[in-house]
């Protein structure tokens, strides 16, 4: 046991010689083309599907989704590839290498002629892009899901490993990493909602595509350039092997009694030892029917057991932490609902306002989304900056405030979005009664596009509140085995709250059809529809959320660690510390 101890603390050393704050510039560089590739395609997307490729507006917004979702779906097949076998830089290279294979499809449909549809020609019905048209389309936005599903899960946790906030010299803590990530990826999508949109619907698509497939062939050579400084953890086994080891040893005894005193389960840190190199999980009172698989009967060989029958206190807590991470989890599924909206509906509203600056310029509608990444930014600075030391003289907490209380102040200011879209609609539509412009979808409504501004900005104050918390929260929380895999849960998140989405919009368009062609969401005309309504049903399902949010909450327990320290802070009797990481 003291030998595999030994081996855990040298290894943990040894990670120390790399890594640190000097991996950043490469990490970064990397993360900012990356975001310019993939923030200036599918920001603008949905221009480039009604206006190039001819489709219906409905149909439009839930191929959008649904390439979301499925591109948040990957990222569990990638997570699991990374924390098996192949690491976090390989996964990361590979797939990065497949989505600029999709980005350069993408873009070589936008330059040549027979990719897409001719152009409509004046009020002539447009001709909708063909069967093969469409699969060049699919086939590209494929690409991009699957290397996806590999940046993902992968990039901000590769980061993180980076940092060891076990040790005391290391000034940087990762909490401070999750906070510079978002703003400086925020300033990237910065630049690519408004140069890059704006060369898309001012230049040309073929510019407006190539320049971020450019990007992204850069992000791919400058993360590679950094290979030598990072610190690379090795992969361990399939991490859901030893998730249901777990579930099949506690089944197996599962009619043995449980033991009073916890001190009587199996530990082996020889066993644990490569999957505890930040420390090792103590013993919950919760879920107390798989402390079984940690309970030795006379069957068992405590010195080689075979892990389908006895597992370590250690590995049963990852299973727990897992279990307890579901609901605060599954919280975040509806504000991805809300926040899809921005690509769709909202940028479909802007498109009918008046979007000029000056009288000769224009802001193109996609650049809306400026705004969310402005209030992003200027929110996660003013966070980390005045709200952390402010309230740490009341909590006294290292972060300021808990995670958990990050994420409500989050999902509370994500009501507002949606209610006040819904009166801003009902405006802009009796705007355009009043100047006879309902029949006319075409037509620009002589109200500024700058009443948009609450919404988005909205948007922009939850996501860094909810969204930034979501992720440490998940780095924070998840085992050690499984920080790749957590990544991909809130990936699965985006996912599902993107195909939630698909779902709202096919059913409400189901079902609001009347009679006479009227439709709370109309596939041409959005002047003609109800979509206030549709915004306030969604604005209904995130109160009922956040109830269920501070239910979840309350009652979530954080795990607890025991920490390795250094040589000279080891004691004979292995004293510990307790310590939330949340």
């Amino acid at each position: 046991m003291n030998d595999g101890f030994e081996k855990k603390k040298n290894a943990n050393l040894t990670g120390r010689k790399k890594g640190g704050i000097i991996t950043l510039p490469f990490i970064f560089a990397s993360d900012v083309c990356e975001k310019l590739a993939v923030v200036g395609i599918a920001t603008n997307m949905i221009n480039y599907l009604t206006t190039e490729l001819h489709m219906p507006l409905t149909k439009a917004a839930t191929t959008i989704t649904n390439f979301a979702g499925t591109a948040s779906l990957t990222p569990l097949l990638g997570a699991i590839i990374s924390d098996s076998f192949a690491g976090k830089f390989m996964t990361i290279t590979v797939a990065s290498t497949i989505y600029l294979i999709g980005m350069i499809s993408l873009t070589l449909s936008a330059i040549i002629p027979k990719l897409r549809p001719p152009p409509c020609k004046g009020e002539a019905v447009c001709q909708v892009a063909n069967s093969g048209q469409l699969i060049v389309l699919y086939l590209s936005l494929l690409f991009g899901a699957i290397g996806s599903g590999g940046i993902r899960p992968c990039a901000v946790a590769f980061g993180a490993d980076q940092f060891d906030d076990l040790d005391s010299k290391q000034k940087t803590k990762s909490w401070n990493y999750y906070n510079w990530y978002y703003f400086v990826t925020g300033v990237a999508m910065l630049v690519s909602v408004t140069v890059l949109v704006y060369i898309q619907d001012n230049v040309g698509w073929g510019w407006g595509l190539g320049i971020p497939t450019i990007a992204m062939f850069l992000s791919i050579i400058t993360f590679i350039g950094g290979y030598p400084l990072y610190r690379h953890l090795n992969p361990k086994k399939s991490p859901f092997t030893g998730l249901v080891r777990v579930c099949v040893a506690a089944f197996r005894k599962r009619k043995i009694p449980e033991v009073s005193d916890s001190k009587m389960l199996y530990q082996n840190d020889e066993i644990d030892a490569s999957i505890t190199l930040k420390g090792k999980l103590l013993h919950s009172d919760q879920f107390k029917f798989l402390d079984k698989a940690a309970t030795v009967t006379e069957e068992d060989n405590t010195k080689t057991p075979d892990l389908w029958r006895l597992c370590t206190v250690h590995r049963v807590e990852e299973l727990k932490s897992i279990i307890r991470m579901g609901p605060i989890w599954a919280s975040g599924i509806l504000l991805i609902t809300a926040y899809s909206q921005i690509n769709t509906f909202s940028l479909q509203q802007g498109k009918t306002m008046d979007r000029h600056l000056t009288k000769s310029f224009q802001i193109p509608a996609g650049s809306m989304y400026v705004f969310t990444l402005l209030a992003m930014l200027i929110t996660t600075a003013l966070y980390d900056r005045v709200l952390i030391p402010v309230s740490r003289r009341f909590t006294k907490l290292d972060r300021g405030i808990s995670v958990l209380c990050r994420m409500a102040i989050g999902l509370v200011i994500s009501i507002f979005p949606t209610l006040v879209a819904g009166f801003i609609e009902m405006k802009r539509k009796k705007i355009a009664m009043e100047h006879g412009l309902i029949e006319h979808s075409n037509e620009i409504i002589p109200m500024s596009v700058f009443w948009l501004l609450p919404q988005y900005c909205l948007y922009g104050m939850a996501e860094a509140f909810m969204s930034i918390g979501h992720i440490e929260f998940f780095n924070g929380e998840a085992p050690e085995s499984l920080t790749s895999t957590a990544m991909a849960f809130y990936w699965i998140s985006i996912s599902i709250g993107n195909y939630v989405s698909t779902l709202m919009v096919t059913l409400v368009h189901k079902f609001s059809a009347g009679s006479n062609g009227e439709n709370w969401l109309p596939d041409n005309n959005l002047n003609k529809g109800k979509l206030e309504y549709f915004y306030w049903l969604i604005t209904i399902m995130q109160v009922i959320n956040l109830i269920y949010y501070l239910i979840c909450a309350k009652m979530y327990t954080y795990r607890q660690i025991q920490n390795h320290h250094e040589e000279n802070n080891i004691s004979e009797d292995n004293n510990i510390e307790l310590s939330n990481n949340v």
